[in-house]
């Protein structure tokens, strides 16, 4: 099979962008020129590649090819970078070949979970600036590697230890969920601590509908033989969910890199010390040889096993 570069690069331009225009503008020809490409390329490969729906998507097979697109892209952006590590230099920083000519530096798109996204993971981004850019794609935790596996990113933060095929798996350590609240809500909901009767009745936050932590400690709680089901709210950003609890809209697991200094006036109560929620994180990336990936993944790892809890051995 024989596959040309601008063919794979219309594939992957047409998935990111959603239309054959916008793939247009971004590869800078005409939307004819997209079509026939991945037609050409839906040929070599023998298999329809895409739907051509609004927007477009990747069929089974598309995927296959649009996984190899991006990593084709991964290897040519960090060889051109490699090369104008031996070009010119023209005065503004920034990397150029040999005949002058600025060099692009390599995407790396990356899934990342809302609370790793709001604590620990951007700091380890911050001295990776000049070796590439980054495209982050926020998800659940528990649906990153799905973006692994269609070609989406070429990493991500997962509670998936099993590795995606074609991708290695580091562990990163956990992140620990505290049962929390503002003092006065605490004092109002919860004066004999959090009994079964009073989480049925006081308001819980939830991230968003798939979240599963509070549910899990109000199971805890409840026992089998009941089944909680408070009012809520529904809070879909890491900031602003810790923002609610502040307020004493309601209670909500909250990572402990979320909580203020001890000592503060706006200490939150843990309404059940010895009551919280560990939840492990892995690292998974393409089984690919590529020195900006790597230089990403170690970063990361560095940070995470310097932020996060050891995780208990499996």
């Amino acid at each position: 099979m024989d596959l040309d570069l601008h063919q794979l690069r219309a594939l992957a331009a047409a998935v990111d962008e959603g239309t054959f225009e916008r793939a247009a503008q971004t590869l800078h020809v005409t939307p004819s020129a997209i079509s026939q490409r991945i037609r050409a390329l839906e040929t070599a490969t023998g298999r329809v590649l895409l739907v051509r729906s609004k927007p477009v998507r990747a069929t089974e097979s598309g995927e296959s090819i649009l996984l190899l697109a991006r990593q084709i892209e991964l290897l040519a952006a960090d060889a051109a970078a490699g090369l104008a590590g031996h070009g010119v230099d023209v005065g503004d920083g920034s990397p150029h070949d040999g005949a002058g000519r600025p060099v692009e530096k390599p995407t790396l798109t990356v899934a990342v979970n809302a609370d790793s996204l709001s604590t620990w993971f951007l700091p380890a981004l911050a001295p990776l600036a000049d070796l590439a850019s980054f495209h982050l794609l926020r998800e659940d935790e528990r649906r990153t590697s799905e973006l692994l596996r269609d070609g989406s990113a070429v990493a991500a933060v997962t509670t998936d230890a099993r590795p995606v095929a074609g991708c290695t798996v580091t562990p990163l350590g956990s992140m620990r969920y505290l049962p929390v609240a503002q003092a006065a809500f605490a004092a109002r909901w919860f004066p004999d601590g959090p009994t079964p009767a009073a989480l049925s009745r006081a308001p819980v936050l939830v991230f968003d509908r798939d979240d599963p932590l509070q549910h899990a400690y109000l199971a805890r709680r409840a026992g089998p033989a009941q089944t909680l089901s408070p009012p809520s709210h529904m809070i879909p950003s890491s900031t602003d969910f810790a923002a609610a609890i502040h307020l004493g809209l309601g209670w909500g697991m909250l990572d402990e890199l979320q909580l203020p200094a001890r000592g503060r006036p706006d200490e939150l109560v843990d309404l059940d010390p010895g009551g919280h929620i560990d939840v492990p994180l892995y690292w998974q990336q393409w089984r690919l040889r590529s020195p900006s990936l790597d230089g990403l993944a170690a970063a990361v790892v560095g940070a995470a096993r310097a932020a996060l809890r050891p995780s208990a051995p499996a």
